[in-house]
């Protein structure tokens, strides 16, 4: 266990920022999850843009990088050009 008031205080910090980022991280995946199995395209449209905001805003803040949300953006819009 750590000794110094100021360790003690990072550990308490991180597990906080763990969680927190943890939170939104789940959120992110369970909104895309939701988004790949919708089949109507007009409810996709309408889904898209607030999955993408998610997703800016994670890499932005470093939750997840910015490759990551390139990508999944990148694919989300491909399953959706795809719909009939």
């Amino acid at each position: 266990m750590a000794n110094h008031k100021s360790s003690i205080k990072r550990i308490r910090q991180a597990e906080k920022r763990r969680l927190h980022n943890r939170y939104y991280a789940k959120t992110m995946r369970n909104a895309v999850r939701k988004l790949r199995a919708t089949t109507d395209k007009t409810e996709a449209v309408a889904m898209y843009p607030s999955v993408q905001k998610i997703l800016d805003k994670l890499a932005n803040r470093h939750i997840i990088h910015k490759n990551k949300a390139a990508n999944l953006k990148s694919k989300l819009a491909k399953h959706i050009s795809k719909l009939a």
